[in-house]
């Protein structure tokens, strides 16, 4: 493509969508020409793009790409008719509300040889990049675990799917990414508390093909909002904290610990704890401009539809073991997981 300025649409002015709609009225390369919601926009939260109610008047304003950020149940039928019309698109995650819907989508896209991405934006978050790079780089030697947590209350605009779909796919994808491996086995339980059809409560053990071990706490039930990733090693652990998007690394100790009473316990003696500096830009504007740029035609690094369909297979696995009450491998549930989940840059 050339360097002209890049036509945009949105579909969807929910609480992402809106989000979405900011960045895109200000990204340079880039027009927000049009946005599609029946419900239209009576907070002006289009910064003054055309509103519009059908999908077909949107294509009809002419649209490099598209950005979907509709209810996870229309991820399909729009994603399909936006690579049938010749549009690329960033679709937010979960890809798809199946994985049977995810692998037509990467097929659709694939075979109209378009440009298209999956919105899972903790791969942007600056305290992870910067743990994936660190790891990348041997800095914490052989991993041992991973462990993350995400809670927090109960988002109102939620709806079709459960907190497996909407929230762990953030720690499968993440997990998969920072470490370079892809889940070999998982076992899971979950709850609902709250009433709703979906499920609102998961905790996941799982092992990476690696031999990591992983354990996810996701739920919709508490009144503190944590979006916790730890990483344990042969010299330490890093902890990351994507609310903030702090990194602190605390160092294995390099002497022992002479208070006999404290080394019985300690597998690690206490080391040294450091806080890193790092640059804080906003992940959702990082993450449009790496698509801007694949849109392009530049070399940049975006999370593809393919990464998102094994996001989606590993959360139905996730689902199915919570279901049957036992610990499932990976590669014999889903033929296409005999693929990596994660594609390293």
């Amino acid at each position: 493509m050339s360097k002209q300025t890049l036509r945009a649409g949105l579909v969807g002015l929910g609480a992402m969508g809106r989000n979405h709609a900011r960045v895109l009225s200000s990204l340079d390369g880039v027009e927000l020409v049009g946005v599609m919601d029946p419900a239209g926009d009576p907070t002006g939260a289009a910064h003054g793009a055309p509103v519009v109610a059908t999908l077909s008047e949107l294509l009809a304003l002419g649209l490099d790409y598209a950005v979907v950020a509709c209810p996870t149940v229309l991820h399909e039928e729009i994603g399909l008719a936006l690579a049938a019309n010749g549009v690329c698109a960033l679709i937010e995650k979960p890809l798809a509300h199946s994985a049977a819907a995810a692998r037509r989508l990467v097929d659709a896209f694939d075979g109209a040889g378009l440009t298209a991405g999956v919105g899972h934006i903790e791969r942007f978050n600056p305290a992870l990049q910067s743990l994936r790079s660190r790891l990348e780089a041997g800095e914490l030697g052989e991993m041992f675990q991973v462990v993350t947590r995400r809670q927090g209350p109960f988002p109102q605009r939620i709806a079709d799917v459960g907190v497996v779909k909407d929230l762990a796919t953030h720690d499968i994808d993440l997990t998969s990414w920072v470490t370079g491996c892809r889940y070999a086995s998982v076992a899971a339980r979950t709850m609902s508390k709250s009433g709703r059809l979906h499920e609102d409560m998961v905790a996941v053990v799982g092992e990476l093909t690696d031999g990591t071990m992983v354990s996810h706490l996701v739920n919709w039930l508490s009144p503190l909002k944590e979006r916790f990733t730890a990483v344990t090693g042969e010299r330490g652990c890093f902890i990351a904290d994507t609310l903030t998007a702090d990194l602190t690394f605390h160092a294995n100790g390099a002497f022992a610990t002479e208070w006999e009473a404290l080394s019985t316990f300690r597998g690690a003696t206490e080391g040294d704890m450091v806080r890193y500096a790092i640059p804080k830009r906003e992940p959702l504007f990082v993450e449009h401009e790496r698509f801007r740029d694949a849109v392009t035609g530049k070399t940049t690094d975006i999370v593809t539809l393919d990464q998102g369909l094994r996001t989606v297979e590993v959360a139905e696995v996730v689902l199915d073991s919570a279901r049957r009450k036992v610990s499932l491998p990976l590669q014999n549930h889903h033929p296409r997981n005999l693929a990596a989940v994660t594609q390293r840059s």
